[in-house]
């Protein structure tokens, strides 16, 4: 049966074109990568420790839009952000639902039901790169807010090297690099650009990995940067200051999509611990919402693979548990 309702071109997500590209500064050779083990751009505190799974860990089983109740207070703050930014970071760049029969998806395909129907997304992708983008940054910051916004929008996958506060690894190696510790600063291993200045990340990310346009929602200047400062207030600086933790030997792998507040607690956490991590954008209309489902057989954000002790999960609240108890300093 023919879709009872299709929207096209949803309204949050129209732009306007970006401006000219900016000439972009190239360096020969970056270090960090996700092929390359981040001990090569971090201290040498990692390459005696060993780390397996807490004692008698066992995963939590998923359960969609649940909410732990020590975890309500955190979640609400984490959605206000959803308010003063009308939702960028929700949904990939063309985004595309309509309604259609049961029968019209097959079973072993990602989809929601409402009401007896099927839920059909879609979106429009630009170029793909081959290897993550590498961005280095912080939650607390309203400027790398928007480079994560347009990463959501774009459905791009990226290595992120945390650099909350006092943070002894990541935030020396952006001087090292770039020549101040400025946030956020990008690497793009697939083209050798490396830049601060989150506007020109933004121009640079849709030229070649969008249509070229920037979403209206962060083509407004200084009300972007205000609305992306209000959206932190109910979060009152998570992930902006380093907690002592053990670096490990391999970047962490987070499927999650920046407009989730499920997902930003878990995020924040990971920055505060400054743990690398491949970030596998997954917003509404992303194709990796099929690969997450056929890779663990449901779908939910947040999940987690920890290759350094085998560990992989959903939930937020149980996520943030494991992540202090197997990294944080003692």
């Amino acid at each position: 049966m023919a879709g009872v309702l299709n929207i096209h071109n949803f309204p949050l997500l129209h732009s306007v074109p970006g401006s000219r590209k900016t000439p972009m500064k190239s360096i020969p050779t970056i270090r960090a990568t996700s092929e390359t083990p981040t001990s090569s751009t971090s201290t040498s505190t990692s390459t005696s420790t060993s780390f397996t799974a807490p004692p008698n860990f066992e995963p939590p089983e998923p359960k969609r839009f649940a909410v732990r109740p020590d975890k309500t207070w955190d979640i609400i703050g984490a959605s206000l952000a959803l308010i003063f930014r009308l939702g960028t970071g929700v949904f990939v760049n063309g985004y595309s639902v309509s309604f259609v029969s049961k029968d019209a998806i097959p079973p072993d395909q990602y989809c929601l039901e409402v009401a007896g129907y099927k839920v059909k997304e879609t979106s429009k992708l630009g170029p793909r790169p081959e290897k993550p983008i590498e961005i280095y940054e912080f939650e607390g910051c309203p400027f790398c807010r928007k480079v994560r916004e347009i990463v959501a929008v774009l459905d791009l996958d990226v290595l992120f090297y945390p650099c909350p506060k006092n943070g002894p690894n990541f935030r020396p190696k952006v001087a090292q690099m770039g020549g101040k510790q400025q946030f956020p600063y990008m690497v793009d291993p697939n083209t050798g650009t490396a830049m601060y200045e989150s506007d020109d990340i933004i121009k640079y990310l849709v030229q070649k990995y969008g249509d070229g346009s920037i979403p209206f929602t962060l083509s407004l200047g200084l009300l972007t940067t205000l609305t992306e400062g209000f959206a932190m207030i109910g979060r009152m600086g998570k992930g902006s200051s380093y907690t002592p933790s053990k670096l490990p030997p391999k970047p962490l792998e987070l499927w999650a999509y920046e407009g989730s507040p499920f997902c930003k607690i878990v995020r924040e956490v990971l920055v505060e611990l400054e743990l690398p991590h491949i970030f596998r954008s997954c917003a509404r209309g992303s194709p990796k919402r099929q690969i997450l489902f056929e890779k663990a057989g449901h779908f939910q954000a947040p999940y987690i693979e920890d290759p350094n002790t085998g560990v992989q999960m959903f939930e937020s609240a149980e996520i943030v548990e494991y992540l202090k108890v197997t990294y944080a300093s003692s």
